[in-house]
């Protein structure tokens, strides 16, 4: 059992610039694709910048399959 909230969902960060907003915006536009609310992708956005980088980072790989 995964626990990641949307499994279906992968982003591959290798060619995204390490930047936050560069990170969130490759996640929204994977859940976007994927079929995934508003509401989840306002909650994902709410969440990942509630902290620093670090909390970014963890943060995305709770919510959507990274790969780098």
């Amino acid at each position: 059992m995964s626990t990641i909230k949307h499994p279906t969902v992968y982003v591959d960060l290798y060619d995204v610039d390490g930047n936050a907003y560069a990170i969130m915006g490759a996640v929204i536009k994977e859940m976007k694709r994927e079929g995934v609310s508003k509401e989840e992708q306002d909650a994902y956005f709410k969440e990942a910048t509630s902290g620093d980088y670090s909390h970014l980072l963890a943060t995305t790989a709770e919510w959507v399959n990274v790969e780098l």
